[in-house]
């Protein structure tokens, strides 16, 4: 939606932090999410990683806005759906966002968002869309080569990316975004919100039902954690996930 662009700026500014140069990142030299390369291409090549590491507020909102939010047609997708698309296409390119998105609405996969893909968009409810659209980027990050390196991060962004975007498309489920000290014990049989938020934190589908995949999954995070791998998640487990500070 047209005026929804600097909520979801703020919200994505909120994941991306601030200089970054990893040698395991396939960016390179980053900074608040814009990597050199990118830089380069809106302000010229003779840009040097220094003046990215200074970059102005002006500059960051024009890449970001024609650079992605303009490139994915934002504007014209549902209200949270629009934030999903665009952080995703921050992250990991408007061509594999856009790719994500169709699936999720049942369009043709090719990488471009047009006018076949805004209609479905706009016809699909929104919990559905924002869903498998996240849970299509988490597949796909699972699948990177640098899962090991930045998959709890990752993993951690998409969860709250999840909840944010239902929460701006008025789903009730995400009603409370912004984690707290409240919490409730789950495990399996367990339903509620609770699971939900593990399950996005966990990258898997989500159901709100806690079943055999959850323990699962469960249990091998809290082992490679060091955590007592007993399939219960409470205030330890959720710390670790990113869902409690």
């Amino acid at each position: 939606m047209k005026q929804n662009f600097s909520t979801a700026l703020q919200h994505t500014l909120q994941h991306e932090g601030g200089w970054a140069n990893h040698p395991r990142d396939p960016g390179g030299a980053t900074m608040k999410g814009v990597t050199l390369r990118t830089f380069r291409r809106h302000f010229g090549e003779q840009r040097s990683a220094e003046e990215l590491r200074n970059i102005t507020p002006k500059q960051l909102e024009t890449i970001y806005r024609s650079g992605y939010w303009d490139l994915c047609h934002c504007d014209q997708l549902p209200a949270g759906l629009d934030f999903v698309v665009f952080d995703a296409a921050v992250n990991s390119g408007p061509g594999h966002s856009a790719r994500w998105l169709q699936r999720a609405v049942g369009a043709a996969v090719d990488g471009r968002i047009g006018a076949t893909t805004l209609e479905k968009a706009a016809a699909t409810p929104p919990e559905p869309a924002i869903d498998g659209a996240c849970d299509a980027r988490l597949s796909f990050l699972r699948g990177l080569g640098t899962w090991a390196d930045f998959g709890k991060g990752w993993g951690r962004r998409v969860a709250e990316v999840r909840l944010t975007a239902l929460s701006l498309a008025g789903v009730d489920r995400a009603a409370h975004v912004v984690p707290t000290t409240d919490f409730a014990t789950t495990k399996r049989g367990s339903r509620g919100v609770w699971v939900e938020r593990l399950q996005a934190a966990l990258g898997l589908a989500v159901d709100g039902v806690f079943g055999k995949d959850t323990e699962i999954a469960l249990i091998a995070f809290q082992a490679a954690e060091g955590l007592q791998p007993d399939g219960v998640a409470g205030r330890a487990t959720y710390r670790a996930l990113g869902l409690l500070p």
